[in-house]
Order: structure tokens, then sequence, then C-alpha cells
């Protein structure tokens, strides 16, 4: 079908926002708890990490998250986590990434049409590369909103290298459908 589908261009953004909404007023009781157990953690810092990322056609927009590094970790060590047992990740901060929590604050991504539930995982504004190092085809995966999950994390998340991941999500935006979609959810 491909991102030019009537499914793209119709009915994908309105799941986005009924599953948000219905995400946000649901489980809003679960964010009220994770901002609790952050700042009892370490309260100097912020209950949301807002981070600039690669969007759609290359736009930079600020992705939310909670916060599960220490204060300031993007200016220690390499600046990008690394694994599991990064010293930067505080206690609470490991319990949101291996149960995914850390990423609910991204539901208001998708609100605001800045994201998908499903797409490319939107990259770093350097890293791997900043935008104008992606090739013209490498940039084929920025022609969709990025999405909280997508192909390429179905397919090895972490364990993928970056070209590959690439590969998957170009792959995802020539392919887009519902099925394909309901298939990585």
């Amino acid at each position: 079908m491909g991102k030019d589908s009537f499914y793209c261009r119709y009915i994908k953004g309105t799941i986005d926002t009924i599953i948000a909404a219905a995400g946000i007023l649901l489980f809003w009781w679960v964010y009220v708890l994770i901002a609790i157990a952050i700042k009892i953690e370490d309260p100097k810092g912020p209950v949301i990490f807002a981070q600039e990322r690669l969007g759609k056609d290359g736009k930079v927009y600020l992705m939310y998250k909670f916060r599960s590094m220490k204060v300031d970790a993007e200016h220690t060590g390499s600046g990008v986590y690394s694994d599991s047992k990064d010293e930067r990740v505080t206690k609470v901060g490991r319990f949101l990434r291996s149960t995914s929590l850390d990423e609910l604050p991204q539901l208001w991504n998708v609100l605001k049409g800045e994201s998908s539930m499903i797409g490319f995982r939107s990259p770093l504004t350097y890293h791997p590369w900043t935008w104008d190092k992606y090739t013209e085809e490498q940039k084929k995966m920025f022609s969709m909103k990025p999405g909280i999950t997508g192909w390429a994390q179905v397919n090895g998340r972490r364990t993928v290298e970056w070209n590959k991941r690439i590969e998957y999500n170009i792959w995802y935006a020539e392919n887009v459908s519902l099925l394909l979609d309901l298939k990585i959810v």
C-alpha cells in the first residue's frame, strides 16, 4: 500500500488520535505514580525528559519521555544510552525502560500530531548522523511520522545496527497498511 494509501491519508492519523487520547485518559494515574517515583529517587531533576529528535521530513521536534537517567546524563560518557548496565540510568529508570513505561509521555507527541503510534523510531538530531549525512535513500524513512514503535523495533530493536534499522524503516514506509500495523502491534 505505502504512505500514499487511503489508510495513511485518512485512517491512520484518526486511529493514532483516538488511541493516544484514550491512553492518556485511562492511564493518567500511572503517569502520577511514575512521577512520584521519579521525584522520590531524584527530587532535583524533572519528571519529563524532552529531547530533540528528527521527525517527518527531517523536521526537529521535542520527544517526551519519563526521565530514566540522572540529570545531565546526555553530557556524561558518550551521551548515548549504551546498555542495561549504563550507570547513568536510575533504579526507577531501569524499571521504566524494562517495561517501556518511560515511553508513555510520547502519547502527547501523538496527540499533537508530531508522531504516530507506529512508524520509524525517531533518531537523535546528531546520532547516528545529522540530517545532512543521511542519503536520499535513507531519507525515505522520514516520509512518514515517527512512531512509538515500528517495524525495526519488532525485528530486533537495539540489537539491529543502524543501516539495517533504516532499511526496515524504509521498507515500512513503502509498505505501510492497516494489516502491517496490526502485525507490529
